[in-house]
């Protein structure tokens, strides 16, 4: 958009100033909302299932038809697990939906995808959804490291 009166210079040194003063982090400092590993996991599969509970615990038959449905729509079929996984995935990405990447993102692992695979879905979710989806994926990049993290389940 152009702005008349701004100088465009002007604009990008007032930026690159502000970058400057700002204070970096130490080396090797975490976010503030870091989790460890296995919690981010843990934490995220304990809330869901908590809410769950609750919320077909309403006996509200809509909502339960709806989590039903949902249920089967991953199911083989035409398609086998894996794809739908991965398709689920991408329209979460695309979407922006955070717990809907995390619950896709476990269920690709638990299918056995690799990492190549995973980050190839994240490169075609990210062309389709465009750069707005970037934050999404590195919270799901985070996520598919907690998951790889785990000790393997028997």
């Amino acid at each position: 958009m152009f702005v008349p009166n701004v100088r465009f210079d002007a604009v990008i040194g007032l930026a690159a100033a502000m970058i400057l003063i700002l204070p970096s982090p130490p080396v090797g400092a975490q976010p503030l909302n870091h989790l460890h590993m296995s919690d981010l996991v843990n934490e995220f599969n304990a809330y869901r299932a908590k809410m769950n509970e609750k919320i077909l615990g309403e006996d509200q038959l809509v909502l339960k038809r709806l989590f039903n449905l949902d249920s089967q729509t991953y199911a083989p079929g035409a398609l086998d697990a894996k794809t739908k996984e991965m398709l689920g995935l991408v329209a979460s990405m695309v979407l922006r939906c955070d717990d809907c990447v995390r619950y896709h993102l476990q269920a690709c692992h638990d299918l056995g995808l690799k990492k190549a695979e995973v980050f190839e879905v994240f490169s075609v979710a990210t062309i389709v959804g465009g750069t707005i989806v970037i934050p999404h994926l590195r919270r799901a990049v985070e996520f598919w490291e907690a998951l790889e993290a785990q000790p393997a389940q028997p």
